[in-house]
């Protein structure tokens, strides 16, 4: 199973939506909480191509985008295969 790693913030109503549909499909998150420490941000920022929103997702190191990204792809399902590797 790939690894999943999110940049967050504890109370980012996406980033709870993001975490609710991943645990949902039964996988494990690497949760970076971005409100924790500011360099963080700033790593999530240079990671995701400039992107300064959470939550940011990466599937091993794939940035898939955000919560609206993971969401579309599951829509057409592809997520289930990037989940899967």
């Amino acid at each position: 199973m790939p690894k999943v790693r999110m940049y967050c913030t504890r109370f980012c109503p996406y980033c709870i939506m993001a975490i609710r549909l991943l645990t949902k499909k039964g996988q494990e998150i690497e949760k970076i909480y971005v409100d924790d420490d500011p360099s963080l941000r700033q790593r999530m920022i240079q990671e995701s191509s400039g992107r300064t929103s959470v939550p940011q997702i990466f599937i091993d190191e794939t940035h898939i985008g955000g919560y609206s990204d993971m969401a579309l792809l599951d829509h057409n399902d592809t997520l289930g295969a990037l989940l899967e590797g």
